[in-house]
């Protein structure tokens, strides 16, 4: 099950690290976020290495549906009403500026970049995206309320936000990432203050940016309360109308459209992992009703991190780890939200200021009420008396019918039916006493 983005393509390969290295920066993890980090890091002149424990981009950036947008669901809204107009423009602002540097880059890269419109709609509440737009154009945003779309049914509003983008990924990934320092099949055995242990020798550094998705350092920053992972299927459909812009429903567990070279990527069938959701099924439904002439190509599935406030945590990993560094949370929206933790951490790591820094700073409040919705599913999987075990932090799987697997309510590692571990934030396989 490979996403659209694995089809004809000339992938990008690095050898593992062989030896011991010494350099300014170690990143942890060659996702999209990864691969930006060091890219920007090059740009400012300073020394850099990526270690990837598979491929780059083998993860969640080859299951991304690329939807480059600062139009982030109904965010901006919500995000004048809990912190205040200044605060949502920064996160405008920052988004808007990251949008544009992928742009920049993408000028030079044959990532089949496209402008086009992205739209958020609402099925039923007219009010919220009317409300959104204002929020928007409250902040210099030029947004459009609208009830037209290019989508099979009718809906209450939407808000449309013009000179957005998507493109390939991958292609991306590749073009910027080829001059890089990257090690690839190098998996991080053990952090020391100045490097990491590997399994293929050491890797000495003064800094280290772990951009893993979710972080697997469970002794610093409490990500686990912080942050849950949220599942969702994609298929791809010919003969399907071509759908020229992008669209997501504002309701997390919607539907979402957008089109590449004819064939529609249709997303939806969400939940939180581990627990039961729609899957493919629902999609399926959609489309025989919708697109009865339709025929299913691909199918793939992704998860995101989801944080207690809809921003990312971008900064210092905690306050007792003054040289470590994370980018995670991307709460759906990791395109402009992986350039937006480059140009935080860049700055970061070089000893500067960014106006960016405190709003997305991994410090910030706590109190939150998704922060007791986390615990619960912790404390309710934690104590229940079945296994198999997620080796992570003990919480009972839940298995996966449709992909499989085997799945953690708690924090969403992934683990195939022998074991082995497909997500983290666990970082090893399940051993057979699991089973």
């Amino acid at each position: 099950m490979k996403s659209i983005w694995n089809d004809d393509i000339k992938r990008v390969s690095f050898e593992p690290l062989s030896g011991d290295v010494k350099t300014d920066v170690l990143i942890i993890g060659g996702g999209m976020c990864g691969i930006l980090c060091a890219y920007m890091l090059k740009k400012a002149g300073v020394d850099c290495v990526v270690a990837e424990a598979d491929r780059i981009c083998g993860g969640i950036s080859n299951d991304t549906t690329a939807k480059v947008t600062l139009g982030h669901g109904l965010i901006y809204d919500k995000l004048i009403n809990k912190y205040g107009v200044e605060k949502a423009y920064l996160y405008y602002k920052s988004q808007k500026e990251a949008l544009e540097k992928i742009r920049e880059i993408s000028s030079n890269a044959e990532c089949d970049f496209e402008n086009c419109s992205s739209f958020v709609y609402s099925l039923n509440n007219r009010k919220i995206a009317e409300k959104e737009a204002e929020a928007l154009n409250r902040i210099g945003c030029k947004a459009e309320f609208t009830e037209k779309t290019e989508l099979p049914f009718s809906v209450s509003g939407a808000v449309k936000i013009e000179k957005q983008a998507k493109f390939h990924p991958l292609k991306f990934v590749y073009s910027i990432a080829k001059d890089l320092t990257v090690y690839e099949k190098t998996k991080i055995l053990e952090l020391r203050p100045d490097g990491a242990v590997t399994n293929n020798g050491k890797i000495s550094a003064k800094k280290i940016i772990v951009a893993t998705h979710f972080p697997f350092i469970n002794k610093h920053g409490g990500y686990f309360l912080k942050m849950y992972q949220h599942r969702s299927y994609v298929i791809g459909l010919k003969n399907a109308p071509v759908i020229k812009d992008m669209y997501v429903d504002e309701d997390k567990n919607g539907l979402s459209f957008r089109s590449y070279k004819g064939l529609l990527l249709l997303g939806g069938g969400g939940h939180r992992t581990g627990n039961k959701g729609g899957n493919w099924q629902e999609i399926e439904r959609f489309a025989k009703k919708y697109y009865p002439d339709a025929q299913e190509v691909c199918r793939w599935a992704t998860q995101d991190c989801m944080t207690l406030d809809s921003m990312p945590y971008i900064g210092q990993y905690s306050k007792g780890t003054p040289d470590f560094y994370v980018a995670t949370g991307f709460n759906k929206w990791g395109m402009t939200s992986s350039m937006v933790s480059a140009m935080v951490l860049v700055d970061l790591v070089c000893g500067k200021g960014n106006e960016y820094a405190e709003l997305y700073s991994p410090s910030r409040s706590m109190m939150h009420f998704q922060l007791a919705v986390n615990m619960f599913e912790s404390a309710k999987n934690l104590l229940t008396p079945t296994a198999p075990r997620c080796p992570h932090l003990g919480c009972a799987l839940k298995y996966n019918k449709y992909e499989h697997s085997w799945d953690c309510p708690c924090h969403g590692s992934r683990f195939e039916e022998n074991g082995k571990l497909i997500n983290n934030p666990a970082t090893d396989d399940m051993h057979n006493n699991n089973f």
